[in-house]
């Protein structure tokens, strides 16, 4: 699947939260748990918007947002997990520590 980065959204995620696109693909690839639905209300997409949390090639702790549509992951944000993101990730999706 590719990725695709809105220059919007990539301007966000260098200027507001200090991560790159390569951060983001090695979060994908290091991922240990199962991908999770936002059900929130305010954040209903068509198809779902999913997450996870996972670290880069250097250990930095990131939580990824995206949309899987036509063979693509758009991505949405990226940004270093609250205390509370970690505890719903690890209780939801099964993480191996």
């Amino acid at each position: 699947m590719a990725f695709v980065f809105s220059n919007k959204v990539l301007e966000k995620l260098a200027q507001k939260h200090g991560v790159n696109k390569d951060e983001v693909e090695q979060c994908f690839a290091n991922r240990t748990g199962e991908y999770l639905e936002d059900d929130r209300e305010e954040h209903q997409t068509d198809p779902a918007t999913q997450w996870f949390v996972a670290e880069t090639n250097y250990g930095r702790l990131l939580k990824i947002i995206f949309i899987a549509k036509n063979n693509s992951l758009y991505i949405r944000s990226a940004y270093p997990p609250s205390d509370e993101v970690i505890r719903i990730y690890k209780k939801y999706s099964e993480e191996i520590e």
